[in-house]
């Protein structure tokens, strides 16, 4: 399967009409559906990440021998529970593979597990819960995927694993964040709507990790209401430690060569008409041999629809490059 193989029909075809619809609510509905409907067993785990705490749920069909085991990333201010995240765990699962979803730092409802407040260059505690994920289940080959920011995560895991003793076997991402600050200049640029959507989205989970945290964070509403550049410039210094927003961008950006040594294998998956992420961006990315990027004429971001049923090949896409990374992997 590739990203040529991917003709949705015309009505699907725009960048935004993807996007909004990969959103909706009948599209969670029905993803959570198939999830719900695949027969599999879930449980949560509060994963001890060298002081850090993060949750995550994982997912097998009882009583069959798993080809692997997936560890999948959401976007930001996604969740375990988001509409793609549903839709991928019930294609790998009859694809015969265990999942686990792992919620990022203040993403789902994990805002008071951790006083310090997520922010993008937080790759140790990712890394670290994978090694933990492999520790509790010693399931072979595993794997990884993620969307967007989580694809971003994904790659980055994908680069870091050797160091850090994970037997990675391959990594999926789907519209990943190459360049952060390109990706900011997109939204800023793009339809109103994106930079609307996850500055509400963003701003509830703030205002909901003050009211935890009150004397740790103690910004106003005024804060609050600025823009995106401004209030991640603001939040990168004042609470992530960062120089200025340059330096935290560049914390992680994969762009360019930066993935270019890369030991374990990956395949990327990113759509000509996505809104949110330069396509440009993917064609100046260097990569190994070992390695893979496709580019689909349509999808936008992190769509990839097929049918008025919202079904998605972005799904299906992913359970088959995994098996394909399986194929004759004891």
């Amino acid at each position: 399967m590739h990203a040529a193989d991917y003709r949705p029909p015309r009505w699907l075809r725009g960048g935004h009409v993807q996007s909004v619809l990969s959103s909706s609510a009948l599209r969670r509905r029905r993803a959570r559906h198939a999830f719900e409907t695949r027969g599999a067993t879930t449980r949560e785990h509060l994963l001890d990440c060298r002081g850090v705490r993060l949750l995550g749920l994982h997912s097998a069909v009882p009583g069959r021998a798993p080809r692997g085991l997936v560890v999948l990333f959401h976007g930001w201010e996604g969740s375990a529970e988001s509409g793609y995240m549903h839709a991928t765990a019930a294609a790998l699962l009859d694809a015969g593979y265990e999942v686990f979803r792992l919620n990022f730092r203040d993403h789902g409802d994990t805002h008071h597990l951790n006083e310090d407040m997520f922010h993008s260059c937080r790759l140790d505690e990712v890394v670290d819960a994978v090694a933990e994920v492999q520790r509790l289940f010693p399931t072979r080959p595993l794997l990884a995927a993620g969307f967007s920011l989580g694809g971003n995560f994904a790659l980055r895991v994908a680069r870091a694993a050797p160091a850090a003793g994970i037997a990675l076997h391959h990594a999926v991402a789907v519209c990943p964040v190459l360049d952060p600050a390109r990706g900011m200049l997109a939204l800023e640029r793009g339809l109103p709507l994106y930079h609307w959507y996850f500055m509400r989205k963003w701003r509830q989970s703030l205002r909901r990790k003050r009211a935890l945290f009150p004397e740790r964070y103690a910004w106003e509403d005024a804060l609050l209401r600025q823009g995106m550049r401004q209030l991640t410039a603001a939040l990168a210094v004042g609470y992530a430690g960062m120089a200025d927003l340059d330096a935290y961008f560049e914390g992680y950006c994969i762009a360019g060569e930066r993935l270019a040594g890369l030991e374990v294998p990956v395949s990327i998956l990113t759509a000509a008409d996505d809104p949110v992420i330069p396509v440009e961006d993917f064609h100046r990315l260097a990569l190994p041999a070992h390695s893979r990027l496709e580019v689909s004429n349509w999808g936008g971001h992190c769509g990839f629809l097929e049918n008025a049923a919202l079904d998605g090949f972005a799904e299906r896409w992913i359970a088959a490059r995994m098996d394909a990374a399986t194929a004759g992997v004891a």
